[in-house]
């Protein structure tokens, strides 16, 4: 049986530098947990409450007491799209230069204080600089119908035909519908499925095309391969994709991802989110043809050491995790990773 002494000595939290500003974050913390069957990572954004983070927990509890032997991952090569955040126009070079070889980018749009016309000129850069890739934006749930409807067919003009989907364009399932059926550009659904108390209202509705699936918010590899197969069978295509990841949540994600492929297939994964960062706890995975390979990250000791969070940093995630496993424990007892 697990116990909450083992993960809390086994727990390493780190503070890692981002090179362009992403959700809001210039830094980015993260509990990760060495342990016997390999490196888990427990990172819930900040503003996230105890109950929605105690999935990310039992994720990382998942990866680092069980682990992955029995999943069928074939060749291993995942190809992933590059995120380019909401920057100026003038700053899309810069980041495209991070992506090697990749030939799908995902936009960020829809951001406070930013305009469609913003979204329009960052989104025409890319296409400028990359003009065959295929092209995705991201609004987190930032527009109305309307305003989604509208943005849709002007992003779409701008990308000249390459505009593959929007992603989360409003909060609910039920604005997902009414976009859907109003505009011609297909529809993902991200927040509306990792956020959801029920992940299949989407299909049940039929409010999107594509189902974006993150490992750490659905609970782990084997609740997103089993999501991501009842989804697929109601005919949306998957995508799986990170939350601002440290290199061991990146490495979980690529098995995830290349456990779908294998599975049902799978759109460009959206885990090249490492590139955004200054340093990581280890180092970067080099991009070949576009893709990465799925495999567990082991992280450099030294790296660990010099990205150590404060102590003060250190004692917030403990008293998190904390929480979190009280609610993993009220829900299923005494917590069993085999349960997790």
């Amino acid at each position: 049986m697990l116990e909450l002494a083992d993960i809390l000595d086994r727990a390493h939290v780190v503070a890692l530098p981002m090179a362009v500003r992403f959700r809001g974050i210039t830094t980015r913390e993260a509990l990760l947990i060495d342990g016997p069957a390999g490196w888990g990572e427990f990172a819930p954004f900040l503003e996230y409450g105890d109950e929605e983070s105690a999935a990310w927990l039992s994720a990382g509890l998942e990866a680092a007491y069980q682990g992955y032997q029995g999943l069928d991952l074939g060749d291993r090569a995942v190809r992933i799209n590059g995120t380019v955040p909401a920057v100026a126009a003038s700053e899309v070079e810069g980041v495209l230069a991070r992506f090697p070889g990749v030939d799908t980018f995902k936009i960020k749009v829809a951001e406070k204080g930013q305009t469609l016309i913003d979204d329009l000129a960052r989104l025409a850069a890319v296409h400028t600089h990359h003009p065959d890739a295929e092209l995705r934006v991201d609004a987190n749930g930032g527009w109305s119908v309307d305003e989604a409807v509208q943005a849709a067919e002007a992003l779409a003009d701008a990308a000249g035909g390459m505009l593959r989907y929007i992603e989360q364009p409003c909060k609910t399932v039920e604005e997902l519908v009414e976009v859907r059926r109003r505009s011609d550009v297909p529809v993902a659904a991200d927040e509306s499925i990792r956020k959801a108390a029920d992940p299949y209202r989407v299909a049940e509705l039929d409010a999107a095309d594509v189902a974006v699936t993150k490992v750490a918010p659905l609970g782990g590899v084997g609740n997103t391969l089993t999501i991501a197969k009842d989804l697929a069978a109601h005919n949306m295509s998957i995508t799986v994709a990170s939350a601002l990841d440290t290199a061991v949540g990146i490495g979980v994600g690529l098995i995830a991802a290349k456990a779908v492929e294998t599975a049902v297939g799978a759109n460009a994964a959206g885990l090249g989110t490492q590139r955004l960062f200054v340093e990581d706890v280890a180092e970067r995975q080099e991009l070949r043809n576009g893709c990465l390979e799925a495999t567990p990250c082991v992280p450099d000791p030294d790296r660990l050491a010099e990205l150590a969070a404060p102590g003060e940093r250190k004692d917030f995630w403990f008293d998190r995790l904390r929480r979190c496993w009280d609610i993993l424990s009220v829900a299923g007892g005494d917590y069993d990773v085999a349960h997790g």
